[in-house]
């Protein structure tokens, strides 16, 4: 990926409200792959003080939008299938892989994993629809 097609989706990462609720970060992005982290703080706790489902899902979801929306057309989910693992410790940075594993004219599917610095956290797999839609930033 050009470099200058890189920087449009770090900014715009970085300009996503939902992402700056939950502090979540893109470290790295390239066709059908991206790479985003964020810190499991107090606000994020479930009533159990671990981590909410949907902290991690939230991170996973952030990986999956950019890895899938890399190449020249939107795409949307249409499904995906997360398991959880093992529960992260408390102030630890996870951190989001998502790596495109198909993709057609219409479909493409992915592969994420959440870790922290020793454990695999959560897999998903996740399918979305391509449209016919130019990326509105990159145009």
């Amino acid at each position: 990926m050009e470099p200058e097609k890189k920087e449009r989706y770090f900014k715009k990462v970085k300009e996503e409200p939902y992402a700056n609720l939950l502090n979540i970060r893109l470290k790295d992005v390239g066709e059908g792959y991206a790479l985003c982290e964020m810190e499991f703080t107090p606000e994020k706790e479930n009533i159990y003080g671990g981590a909410h489902g949907a902290a991690i899902f939230s991170l996973i979801d952030e990986a999956f939008e950019i890895s899938s929306n890399s190449h020249d057309n939107v795409a949307v989910a249409l499904n995906m299938n997360i398991t959880y693992m093992k529960p992260p410790k408390k102030n630890t940075l996870l951190q989001a892989e998502s790596k495109e594993v198909h993709r057609t004219r219409r479909t493409a599917s992915y592969n994420i994993t959440v870790r922290d610095d020793a454990n695999l956290i959560a897999v998903c797999q996740a399918l979305v629809f391509v449209k016919d839609e130019e990326i509105p930033f990159l145009k």
